[in-house]
């Protein structure tokens, strides 16, 4: 059973539940106080409940967690990188539109 909600990780947690993922990985770089972010999370709560067999989608607060923040040079916020096969192979900075994300996520899954 796939979870249906974007899952929380961390600095220890992110290897797991990224890199080794048996499915490709859309990660949320974000932060409580950042706007924005706050404006694409229900979109990813619903690709996560739509898509969840297909895709994972985490959540990483880069204020809790600056060691992977740092690995992958985030700058700026939201910021989401699709993994697959634990390679990074896409990235969008900012908020986009669902229908922008979800075509993202299925370039990544093909």
């Amino acid at each position: 059973m796939f979870v249906s909600k974007p899952v929380d990780i961390t600095d220890a947690t992110f290897e797991t539940e990224v890199l080794q993922s048996d499915r490709p990985v859309v990660v949320d770089f974000w932060a409580t106080w950042c706007g924005p972010c706050k404006m694409i999370a229900p979109i990813l709560e619903e690709v996560a409940r739509d898509m969840g067999d297909k895709v994972k989608i985490a959540k990483l607060d880069v204020d809790n967690n600056n060691k992977t923040s740092g690995k992958y040079n985030i700058m700026s916020i939201p910021s989401l990188l699709f993994f697959k096969n634990g390679q990074v192979v896409d990235q969008v900075i900012g908020a986009i539109p669902k229908a922008q994300l979800l075509a993202r996520i299925e370039k990544a899954l093909s």
